[in-house]
């Protein structure tokens, strides 16, 4: 061996990184320091490049000029939305009172044609919308309790093996 770890081979240093022409004329440990020097200066501008990434990321103000078309878009819809709620309001404001009659015209018509259902609760819906909603509720209702099973199984230690609490460890 001749002190780096490798076996002699009879050639010197210089001829070793006759190749290289950065390292050429170093020895080992002045070779290593030059590239641990290279790669510390790299990931010192590789760290500085994630700052000012970070920092763009942070500012508001640059992130408002690059974003500004959609921001716009999202304003101009978002306002569409809110224009559009507003005049379902005024127009539902505005003709809650044909909206009254015609539903006092249907229930007097209902009282008429059954007047042994005149105090239902709510509007008859469709079978098929009752037998959805009820599947619906089934299904949630055997998923919930699965979950909540599933959940005790996991706090709850089964009972035949000891706590270790009980244990004193």
């Amino acid at each position: 061996m001749n002190g780096n770890g490798r076996g002699g081979n009879g050639l010197s240093e210089r001829q070793r990184h006759a190749d290289h022409r950065i390292t050429q004329g170093m020895d080992d440990r002045k070779q290593v320091e030059a590239t641990a020097d290279r790669i510390r200066d790299e990931l010192l501008l590789t760290l500085e490049e994630l700052e000012r990434r970070r920092g763009r990321m942070m500012d508001v103000r640059y992130q408002v000029q690059q974003h500004s078309g959609a921001l716009l878009a999202a304003g101009a819809v978002a306002m569409v939305l809110v224009g559009a709620g507003v005049g379902f309001a005024v127009y539902r404001s505005r003709h809650r009172a044909e909206v009254m009659r015609r539903k006092r015209r249907k229930a007097l018509q209902r009282a008429w044609e059954h007047p042994d259902r005149l105090a239902s609760k709510a509007e008859q819906r469709p079978v098929g919308v009752e037998l959805g909603r009820k599947l619906i509720l089934i299904f949630a209702t055997t998923l919930a309790t699965a979950v909540a099973k599933n959940s005790v199984q996991t706090l709850v230690p089964p009972r035949g093996t000891p706590s270790a609490a009980l244990s004193g460890e």
